[in-house]
């Protein structure tokens, strides 16, 4: 396994793994991208982000079966791993603690989450 850190993009892939679960696939997880963080990457940009989330641990993947809409082409389907999981709840536990040590005077549109 390679380091347990994950930057802003694995970690927006990993999320959308979680939020498309059990339909998590390279095309979906990169139109979901697009839709919900408006940001437009391309296939190969999300398969490398897959590769080193399976590199470390973080995600699974499982062949689905091939379907005749697809030519007989399977499809690969990720998932979260326990390790994967706990990563997401450590990152947001770090994010949430930092944003509650902001005060409001330094960011005056700050938005209380809790």
């Amino acid at each position: 396994m390679k380091g347990t850190n994950i930057g802003e993009f694995e970690e927006l892939v990993l999320l959308t793994i979680g939020a498309l679960h059990p339909e998590a696939y390279g095309v979906a997880i990169k139109n979901e991208i697009k839709q919900l963080a408006g940001r437009s990457v391309t296939l190969s940009t999300v398969h490398a982000s897959l590769n080193r989330l399976q590199d470390k641990g973080m995600i699974k993947s499982e062949m689905g079966e091939a379907t005749s809409k697809r030519g007989g082409k399977r499809k690969k389907f990720f998932s979260i791993t326990a390790f994967g999981a706990k990563t997401l709840a450590d990152v947001r536990e770090q994010r949430e603690a930092i944003w509650q040590m902001i005060p409001d005077a330094a960011l005056p549109l700050k938005i209380n989450h809790a």
